[in-house]
């Protein structure tokens, strides 16, 4: 029964994270209230959204929406970032990061205001200085902490005038290379309870395709609402996980 609870929570998160990210606001709390070890949570987590990102990806890639040569500069600059965040979240205090994370999610929640892109750009994605910076950025935010990355990559793609489409290929590409580092680690370390995680990893690549399908009917005016009620919902998370946590 416990495995078929965790397929059922990987599915309708990452279908949220495919479509807006935000998916670690159902599997973190559902988890933990099961019982599971945090270290594990974690693991499972980053196995799932790995494995089922790249499927996205490939998704996407397939269907001809976005093109390698598009794509091909995302891999080292995320997976590098990532690894640095990680390597520097040993570092620095919990508290800092629940204050950093806060701190984006507000400003990505305040810029989506400012903004008047909608998702209906059909700009080429190229590695600008402002999409190496911000796909940088992001990524060394993923390896340290990581809650809304999903989210901010979005936010990124739709200032650098990506379609709604191209952006959730782009994002999971993105996703899958930041995160890679980090599943590794967690296998390497031995906190993976691998019933849990595959439970969570099959569940998460239904979510992942079913969330797909969805995008390509969804209208991109109503994208930016959806983002920002995913991060409303993170930064709630967020500072209820920090006051507990105090």
């Amino acid at each position: 029964m416990e495995y078929i609870v965790l397929f059922f929570i990987g599915l309708i998160a990452m279908m949220l994270g495919t479509l807006a990210g935000g998916g670690g606001l159902i599997t973190m709390p559902a988890m933990l209230l099961m019982g599971i070890p945090i270290h594990s949570v974690i693991g499972a987590n980053k196995i799932s959204t790995t494995f089922s990102s790249f499927t996205t990806f490939l998704t996407v890639l397939l269907k001809k929406q976005i093109t390698l040569r598009e794509s091909w500069w995302i891999l080292p600059a995320s997976l590098s970032a990532g690894t640095l965040g990680g390597l520097a979240a040993t570092h620095i205090a919990e508290a800092t990061l629940y204050k950093i994370a806060i701190i984006l999610l507000i400003g990505a929640f305040l810029t989506s205001f400012l903004s008047k892109a909608d998702f209906g750009g059909q700009e080429i994605l190229h590695p600008s200085k402002t999409g190496v910076a911000g796909l940088m950025g992001i990524g060394l935010y993923d390896g340290l902490f990581g809650p809304g990355q999903g989210t901010l990559l979005l936010f990124l793609f739709n200032q650098l005038r990506i379609s709604y489409m191209r952006s959730i290929g782009f994002m999971r590409l993105a996703t899958f290379s930041s995160g890679l580092g980090a599943a590794i680690s967690f296998i390497v370390m031995g906190k993976i309870i691998w019933p849990i995680a595959i439970a969570l990893v099959l569940g998460s690549l239904s979510g992942a395709q079913i969330g797909v399908r969805i995008a390509e009917k969804l209208n991109p005016k109503y994208v930016r609402l959806l983002l920002r009620l995913v991060i409303i919902g993170l930064i709630v998370q967020l500072i209820a996980k920090a006051i507990l946590n105090s």
